[in-house]
C-alpha cells in the first residue's frame, strides 16, 4: 500500500518530507489539504491535528506531537532511511541548525513567498480562509504589509542564507559528503520561498544554488 502525505504542496514542513521520500526512492501519492476545512486531517489524527504534514503509511498515521517537535521526519528516517537522516554524530549539531531554519530563517523568507501565493488563489472560499488564518495570527493587513516591506525582507533573508551558501561552499552537503535532514529542511524554506518561481534566489547564493539542483538529484543508495 502507498504512503499518503496529506499536505500543503508550498509548505516549507510538506517539502521535507517529500523530498527524502523521494531520495530514499519510497512510493507515495500526495493530498492536498484545504484551508477551509480540515476535516479530513481531524479524521486521520482522532481529533488530535489540523496542519500539515500528516503521514499515512498502512494503519499508521504519523503527525507532529508538539510544535518543535520532528516526529514525521525521524518516522521516515526510522521507517526507511535507516538513520542516515539524523545520524547520532550529528545530532546536536542538526537540532541547532534545524531549530534556525525553522524559526529564523522561515520567519523572514515566508513574508516574502505568502503575499505572491496569495495573489495565485483563486478560489474565494480558500482565499477567504487563508487571509482569515494570516490576519488571525499576525495581524489585520500583514499580507499587504509583507508585500510593502519587500525590500527589507530581502536583506534578512538573503544575509540569513549566505550563512548557508557559506558552508556549502567547502562540501557537497551541509554536513558532510550526503544529505542529512537539515538538508531537506533547508530545501523546505528554498522550495516554500521559490515555489512555482514566484520567487529566485539572489545571484550572491552561488553554492546554494549549485547545492539545490544536487540534492533534488540525489538518491539515496540501496542497502
Amino acid at each position: 500500500m502507498a504512503v499518503v502525505i496529506h499536505q500543503l504542496e508550498h509548505s516549507p514542513y510538506c517539502i521535507p518530507i517529500t523530498a527524502a521520500l523521494r531520495a530514499l526512492g519510497v512510493r507515495f501519492r500526495t493530498v492536498q489539504v484545504s484551508y477551509g476545512d480540515r476535516t479530513p486531517i481531524f479524521r486521520l489524527t482522532q481529533g488530535a491535528y489540523h496542519q500539515v504534514p500528516v503521514l499515512v503509511d498502512g494503519k499508521e498515521v504519523v503527525f507532529e506531537s508538539a510544535t518543535d517537535t520532528l516526529d514525521v521526519a525521524r518516522f521516515v528516517d526510522g521507517r526507511w532511511a535507516g538513520g542516515r537522516l539524523f545520524p547520532a554524530e550529528v545530532e546536536g549539531l542538526q537540532r541547532i541548525i534545524v531549530s534556525h531554519l525553522e524559526n529564523e530563517v522561515e520567519g523572514v523568507t515566508f513574508r516574502l513567498i505568502d503575499p505572491l501565493f496569495f495573489d495565485t488563489v483563486t478560489a474565494e472560499r480558500e482565499r477567504m480562509f487563508l487571509l482569515r488564518f494570516k490576519e488571525r495570527k499576525f495581524g489585520r493587513g500583514c499580507i499587504e504589509a509583507w508585500r510593502q516591506q519587500a525590500a527589507q525582507l530581502w536583506a534578512q533573508a538573503e544575509a540569513l542564507l549566505g550563512a548557508y551558501d557559506l558552508m556549502l561552499q567547502h562540501r557537497d552537503f551541509l554536513l558532510g559528503a550526503a544529505p542529512v535532514y537539515a538538508d531537506y529542511a533547508l530545501l523546505g524554506i528554498v522550495g516554500n520561498l521559490t515555489y512555482r518561481g514566484l520567487n529566485t534566489l539572489p545571484p550572491s547564493l552561488k553554492a546554494l544554488r549549485a547545492w539545490r539542483a544536487r540534492i533534488e538529484a540525489y538518491r539515496f543508495p540501496e542497502d
